[in-house]
């Protein structure tokens, strides 16, 4: 399984963008709820699903979006379960550590 990831920097702060590979350039609405899942956030290296696990278990801020990438976050409890938000039927959650 292959997702998108992408490391945004502003300043000392790193957020780490990531989607199943087949949510990118789609948006998702649900209500007043909307995700656009562009390429210029979202579209960085094509990764393995375990890779970008790697990485999200250090990262202080991630926004990440889809089945796969949520289900494997809970997994290894990186958030919990309760941490997922679905719009449209596609899960997603954020990180901010303060």
């Amino acid at each position: 399984m292959k997702v998108y990831l992408k490391i945004h920097r502003k300043d000392e702060i790193e957020t780490i963008a990531c989607c199943d590979e087949k949510l990118l350039n789609q948006v998702f609405k649900e209500g007043n709820l909307r995700i656009e899942i562009s390429n210029q956030f979202f579209g960085g290296k094509l990764i393995n699903l375990e890779d970008a696990i790697e990485i999200l278990k250090e990262a202080s801020y991630f926004n990440i979006v889809g089945e796969n990438i949520t289900s494997k976050a809970i997994d290894y409890k990186i958030l919990p379960k309760e941490g997922i938000r679905s719009i449209n039927g596609v899960p997603m959650a954020l990180k901010m550590m303060f």
